[in-house]
C-alpha cells in the first residue's frame, strides 16, 4: 500500500521521571471530580437518612428496593443517583457471547444514542448494523465504497437514519441505514453519497481518523492527517471551516456538549485542545491541555462541557477540566526516547515519566496502546452515574477504570487479539467489545450457561498477521 502514516516525535516537554511506583498518582484524584461522581453514583441523602439515618455503609440493593417500595423520597420511585448506585454494583463482566464472527479484523463496535442498534466495522469494505432489541439480528449489512485498508471511523446521525464512514481517505460516505433495505452494496444496491473533505492541495494522502456529527445533524465534524480540523456543512455540501489545528495528526475530535459551538481535538502532536466556534478568532484554540508525554490516540467528552478523558500512547488515560487549561503551549523540547508504537513496545525506562507542565486531574495506568488508535469512554450516565472509565488495549483485555479513586476494578479477559473499540450500553448492563480477532462480543451483568453463543477459552488459532486469538461456541 502506497500510503505511510506519518511518524511525529509528540514534542513533549523534557520529562521528569517520577518513582516507579505510581500509587502517588492514583490519590491524586481531584476532589472535585471524586465529589461530583460520588454523587451521581450514590445513593441519595434523603435515600440514606431514611434508611440508615445518615450512617455511611454500603446499603443493599434490597434495602433500595424496600425503600422504593414504601416510598421513602416521597417520590414513588428512585432518583437518578439510587438508579445508578443499583446498577453500577452489576457490571457487565460475565461470558462473553458471540455477537459477529468475520474473517477480518474488527476496528469498530458503537451502540447508537438509545442502545437499540449496533455498529460495527471491520477491515476491508464491511460494515454490520445489528438490532440490539431483537436477538442481535443483522439489521443492515453494509458493503462499503474507496475504502483504503479498514474502516476508520462511523458517526450515526442524531435522527439514527443516516451513518456516515470514514477510511484513510478524503472522503466520507453517507448512507441511509432506515430505508427497509437490509444489504446496502455501494452505488450498486444502494447510493453512497461521498463528501470531500480535501481541497487541491492535499492530493491522494489526505486521511480521516475521526468523524462526528454535530448535535443538530446538519455538520460533520473531522480530524485528519492533515494537522486539520475540518467542518462540512452537509446542507451546502461542502466544507464551511479548515483549521489548522496541531503540528501532527489529529487523530481525535469530539464535541464538548449538547451544542456545536465547543470543540476538542487530540493529536501526534501530544496535545489536547479546545476550540470555541464562537470566537472571532476561530482558526485559533482557546485553549491548550498539556500532560500526555506522546500521541493522542482518542477522546471523549463526559457532556458536561468541562470535563473529558483522553488516550494516549504514552500507556494512559489523562482526565481534564477545560477550567484548568492554557492559552499557549509550552516551550518543549524533544523526548528523550525514539520508538514506533506501530511495532515496538513502549519503553520501560519512558513508563513512568511524568511531564513537567502536567495540567491532568488524574492519570489512568494500566491497559496498553499500540499498533492501533484505541479508544477509551465514560461509562453511561444513567446505568452508572459515569462512575467509570474503560478502554480497550493492545493486551487483549478491557479495561475498568473507577473514576473516583483510579483503580482498575475489573479486566475482562477472553480475546485473543488488540481491542481496538468497546462500547457501553446507554442503559443496560451490557458491553461490546471489537478485536483484531474478527469477533464482536458481548458481556452481560448475569450468567446464561444456557446461550449457544456463549464463548469459551481453551483454544487457539493463528490470525493472518500472526496474532493468536480463542474460538469456539
Amino acid at each position: 500500500m502506497g500510503w505511510k502514516r506519518k511518524t511525529h516525535n509528540g514534542g513533549s516537554c523534557h520529562q521528569q521521571q517520577s518513582c516507579p511506583s505510581h500509587g502517588n498518582e492514583l490519590s491524586a484524584i481531584d476532589e472535585e471530580v471524586s465529589h461530583l461522581t460520588r454523587l451521581k453514583s450514590q445513593p441519595c441523602e434523603r435515600t440514606r437518612a431514611s434508611l440508615y439515618a445518615g450512617k455511611k455503609r454500603p446499603i443493599s440493593t434490597f434495602k433500595l428496593l424496600s425503600g422504593r417500595e414504601s416510598n421513602c423520597l416521597g417520590i414513588g420511585r428512585f432518583s437518578s443517583a439510587d438508579c445508578s448506585y443499583a446498577l453500577r454494583k452489576h457490571l457487565p463482566v460475565k461470558g462473553p457471547w458471540c455477537v459477529d464472527d468475520m474473517d477480518s479484523e474488527a476496528y469498530i463496535s458503537q451502540f447508537s444514542a438509545d442502545g437499540s442498534l449496533l455498529i460495527g466495522g471491520f477491515r476491508g469494505s464491511h460494515i454490520r448494523i445489528y438490532n440490539a432489541e431483537k436477538k442481535w439480528t443483522i439489521h443492515k449489512d453494509i458493503t462499503c465504497k474507496k475504502l483504503r485498508w479498514t474502516v476508520s471511523d462511523i458517526a450515526l446521525s442524531p435522527d439514527q437514519r443516516y451513518l456516515a464512514y470514514s477510511s484513510l481517505s478524503p472522503i466520507i460516505h453517507m448512507v441511509d441505514i432506515q430505508n427497509g433495505m437490509r444489504e446496502s452494496h455501494a452505488n450498486i444496491t444502494q447510493v453512497h453519497e461521498g463528501l470531500e473533505f480535501s481541497n487541491d492541495d492535499d492530493g491522494f494522502s489526505f486521511a480521516i481518523f475521526s468523524v462526528k456529527f454535530s448535535k443538530d445533524g446538519r455538520e460533520l465534524v473531522v480530524g485528519n492527517n492533515n494537522e486539520s480540523i475540518c467542518i462540512y456543512d452537509i446542507g451546502s455540501n461542502k466544507v464551511t471551516e479548515r483549521i489548522h489545528a496541531h503540528s501532527a495528526d489529529v487523530n481525535a475530535v469530539t464535541f464538548a456538549d449538547e451544542g456545536s459551538d465547543v470543540l476538542y481535538s487530540g493529536s501526534d502532536d501530544s496535545l489536547c485542545k479546545v476550540w470555541d466556534r464562537r470566537c472571532n478568532k476561530r482558526g485559533k484554540q482557546v485553549g491548550v491541555l498539556t500532560g500526555h508525554l506522546d500521541g493522542i490516540t482518542f477522546i471523549d467528552s463526559r457532556g458536561d462541557g468541562h470535563y473529558f478523558i483522553s488516550n494516549c500512547k504514552d500507556q494512559t488515560i489523562k482526565l481534564w477540566d477545560i477550567r484548568k487549561m492554557s492559552s499557549t503551549v509550552k516551550d518543549c523540547t524533544p523526548k528523550a526516547y525514539e520508538w514506533d508504537y506501530r511495532w515496538m513496545t513502549y519503553p520501560s525506562e519512558a513508563r513512568y515519566f511524568k511531564h513537567p507542565y502536567d495540567q491532568s486531574l488524574s492519570t489512568f495506568r494500566g491497559h496498553s496502546v499500540l499498533r492501533t488508535l484505541i479508544r477509551c469512554y465514560f461509562s453511561p450516565i444513567h446505568s452508572t452515574g459515569q462512575r467509570y472509565i474503560y478502554t480497550g488495549s493492545s493486551d487483549q483485555c478491557v479495561y475498568i477504570y473507577d473514576v473516583a479513586t483510579g483503580k482498575i476494578v475489573e479486566k475482562l479477559r477472553w480475546h485473543g487479539s488488540i481491542i481496538r473499540d468497546c462500547s457501553w450500553h446507554p442503559y443496560f448492563p451490557t458491553l461490546v467489545s471489537s478485536s483484531w480477532d474478527g469477533y464482536l462480543v458481548r458481556w452481560e451483568a448475569t450468567e446464561d450457561d444456557k446461550d449457544p453463543s456463549m464463548l469459551k477459552t481453551g483454544k487457539q488459532r493463528m490470525h493472518p498477521e500472526g496474532y493468536t486469538f480463542s474460538f469456539v461456541f
